[in-house]
């Protein structure tokens, strides 16, 4: 599966992902003392909803353009994520949707960072150039992969990283979960956020599989099905694996998928949930 973001930017995968790490990244500010974020694969920090590209799949209508007509976009719980793209249009454009880096960055304090590694050139390029002179914001052109390796953990010991594969490679699934659980033996005190695209229930459920026989501790999932499974293995859900959860976030992350799946379901059988994939 190739998931080119630019294509896809702000649609139902991406309200749910972002409406999520907002809240992780909130919980984090509940101290006063640093932390880190680190964006694996970054992207570009930010995408055109006039573009090409999100013009010719139109995907962002089904997501945070029906999202801002309903009324859950004044839900108390996005209301961090909906800040977030309130700002990114005023800064960038009305047509303008923020990345994850972009929407981290946004949320940070003075005293906090952002890593954000993205290893395509043109992609690192763009976002090199969109944090240019913020001493808050590192970008790197780096394999993320290999950023786990080098650059964990990171000196503020408090921090969350994200890990958005564009799932370009055969086998990526199959890789996650061990790549993941070094990441966590190596920084155990992480909290690691993992999206992955659902299209085929087999290719799910081994996932979560993996993740249950990583030795990784403490690890759930936040499922959303805006549709059933199908024969044709489209995009029907999207999935958020969070490892060392902040403690409200189970109930929070039900209720905004909840919230959301009259906005974004497209079946009377669009569902979602949290599964405790691997207990403490």
């Amino acid at each position: 599966m190739n998931y080119r973001h630019a294509f896809h930017a702000g649609n139902f995968a991406d309200v749910v992902k972002h409406a999520l790490l907002c809240r992780l990244i909130e919980y984090l500010k509940h101290k006063d003392k640093a932390f880190r974020v680190m964006d694996t694969h970054a992207g570009r920090g930010r995408y055109d909803l006039a573009a090409d590209e999100a013009r010719r799949t139109g995907e962002h209508e089904a997501g945070i353009a029906a999202l801002r007509a309903s009324p859950a976009w004044d839900d108390p719980l996005l209301l961090p994520y909906r800040q977030t793209v309130e700002a990114a249009e005023v800064a960038l454009g009305t047509s303008a949707y923020p990345g994850s880096p972009w929407i981290a960055r946004h949320l940070l304090r003075r005293q906090d960072r952002l890593s954000a590694y993205e290893l395509h050139p043109v992609d690192s390029a763009a976002l090199a150039a969109e944090f240019a002179g913020d001493v808050q914001v590192k970008t790197i052109e780096l394999d993320g992969w290999l950023a786990l390796g080098a650059h964990l953990p990171p000196k503020e010991k408090r921090g969350l990283v994200l890990i958005d594969p564009p799932f370009e490679e055969v086998g990526e699934f199959e890789r996650i979960a061990a790549r993941v659980g070094e990441a966590w033996r190596r920084w155990p005190g992480g909290t690691y956020a993992v999206w992955y695209p659902i299209k085929r229930r087999a290719q799910y459920e081994g996932f979560h599989e993996a993740l249950r026989e990583s030795g990784i501790r403490n690890v759930i999932a936040a499922d959303f099905f805006r549709e059933p499974f199908s024969t044709d293995e489209r995009l029907v859900g999207t999935g958020f694996a969070v490892v060392n959860p902040p403690y409200t976030f189970a109930a929070e992350a039900d209720a905004i998928m909840r919230a959301l799946l009259p906005v974004l379901g497209v079946s009377d059988r669009a569902d979602c949930g949290i599964i405790a994939l691997v207990a403490e």
